[in-house]
């Protein structure tokens, strides 16, 4: 709950990028120019169901034109609202310059609870909203590409991708409209676990550095870290899988709707997974207790807290509180502009949102590319990889068995080295650069330029110059 005189998000937001600016050289109407959107439709639309019409408001935020298309996902939540949808907007255009993706921000949202409708109502609802913003362009593979967010997910953008090419019937890249769709619907490998598995690959690199571990006051790497995580959805729990699985973290505190559950020996994220799914919360997960006031235990002592639901749920109301000494957003703001500043004061280490849960529209611009290109990564390259790599191994058991070396290559070896690379691992490669790359762009800035201080601010830097120097490129 937001305390009073917290400023909402698109203030959060808004402030972030006011003292970005302060140490950057832009003139007053580039500055401006940057940090405003630039058009927001507000769409009313009925619907027949269950005998009678309901009425249905939706929203979709052009925050940059700098580079076109513009990208950012739909959420389907009864809290959207204009401000939300042009500070998550806002987000998505400097998110996308950071990690280097050629796009401008957008963002998009329906005010509804999906968990009211059944499946073939909410395909109606879900096509309507689609027709609506395809007729005025604001979904087109050249122009606007939205994507997954909070309350959708594949399904709604296979719905949303069919509409469109139902009312384009000769636009031959389609189904480029909209990322986030299932493999069979011409998704692509990886997009489902993105940006969780962005989250792991960040703080991977972070922990590649022992003067930002001392920074956050950690030492060591990933492995037995102590872990709570907030909101166990498609980015929480990927990025709680991810790390406990191949990192040995320890999960030892998952938030939920209905509660908390804490361990210190660790939680098993599957059957955490599975114990939502059967009963619709956390409490009674045996092996763990059970804390009704979930938002306390964001306070509770742990090494990473990662806050992967909604924007808002560290504030001035509980920041002085907060034990961790490195938070990783992988929500969108879930860290309000006053709690920042609380939170910078006491020495907590931010990854900010911007970088942390890029991975999302990382592997979507994947997407998008595989879409035009119209084929598969992997599909020409991965047999020649293939034959390659056997004839480098067989010339080497050939050379030991001729100069009767007597040595092998171990099987699980071979299996590997003999094994191309599939899509997916050409997606995960491809967000791993991705990350680490724009870490050390953040990095190069908040360790560059001593007045800084902190990522969130060297993050901002990076984004907006590079905004800038689009928008100077054309004339502005």
């Amino acid at each position: 709950m937001l305390m009073q005189n917290e400023p909402s998000f698109r203030e959060s937001v808004d402030l972030m990028f006011d003292r970005a600016v302060k140490f950057m050289d832009l003139g007053p109407g580039l500055r401006e120019k940057i940090k405003v959107c630039n058009s927001t439709y507000t769409v009313r639309f009925g619907v027949r169901l269950r005998g009678k019409i309901e009425t249905f408001v939706g929203y979709r935020s052009v925050h940059s034109e700098h580079m076109e298309p513009v990208k950012g996902g739909i959420r389907y939540a009864t809290s959207v609202n204009q401000d939300e949808v042009e500070a998550l907007a806002a987000l998505m255009t400097y998110k996308c310059a950071l990690v280097e993706t050629p796009f401008g921000g957008s963002k998009g949202g329906l005010c509804i609870d999906p968990r009211a409708w059944d499946e073939h109502e909410l395909e109606q609802i879900t096509r309507r909203f689609a027709y609506e913003l395809i007729k005025r362009d604001l979904i087109n593979p050249a122009q606007n590409v939205p994507a997954p967010d909070m309350g959708t997910g594949e399904r709604e953008m296979a719905w949303i991708a069919d509409q469109y090419a139902r009312m384009n019937t000769t636009d031959i890249n389609a189904k480029a409209c909209v990322t986030g769709k299932p493999p069979h619907a011409g998704g692509i490998q990886g997009r489902v676990e993105a940006t969780g598995r962005g989250v792991q690959f960040a703080l991977r690199e972070f922990f590649r550095h022992p003067e930002d571990k001392a920074a956050a006051r950690l030492s060591g790497d990933l492995d037995g870290k102590r872990v709570i995580v907030q909101g166990l959805g498609n980015v929480g729990y990927h990025a709680a899988k991810f790390l406990s699985e191949e990192d040995g973290a320890l999960i030892i505190g998952i938030i939920e709707r209905d509660g908390a559950i804490v361990s210190d020996a660790g939680l098993e994220i599957e059957a955490v997974k599975h114990w939502i799914a059967q009963t619709g919360g956390v409490k009674g997960f045996p092996g763990a207790t059970y804390i009704e006031d979930g938002a306390s235990v964001l306070e509770q002592p742990c090494d990473i807290l990662i806050p992967a639901a909604m924007e808002g749920v560290i504030n001035r109301g509980n920041a002085e509180r907060i034990q961790a000494p490195l938070i990783i957003e992988a929500a969108n703001g879930p860290v309000t502009f006053g709690a920042d500043e609380i939170l910078r004061k006491k020495g907590t280490l931010i990854i900010p949102d911007m970088y942390a849960n890029a991975g999302g529209v990382t592997v979507s611009y994947f997407e998008w590319v595989k879409n035009l290109s119209h084929i598969r990564f992997g599909r020409m390259q991965r047999r020649a990889e293939e034959a390659r790599s056997r004839l480098m191994v067989e010339e080497l058991e050939r050379l030991s068995a001729d100069k009767g070396l007597g040595w092998t290559l171990s099987p699980d070896f071979k299996e590997k080295f003999l094994t191309g690379s599939d899509e997916l691992a050409l997606v995960r490669s491809g967000l791993d650069d991705t990350m680490r790359t724009a870490y050390q762009s953040m990095r190069d800035v908040w360790h560059g330029r001593p007045e800084v201080g902190d990522l969130r601010v060297a993050a901002y830097i990076v984004a907006i110059d590079r905004v800038a120097k689009t928008y100077k490129s054309k004339g502005l």
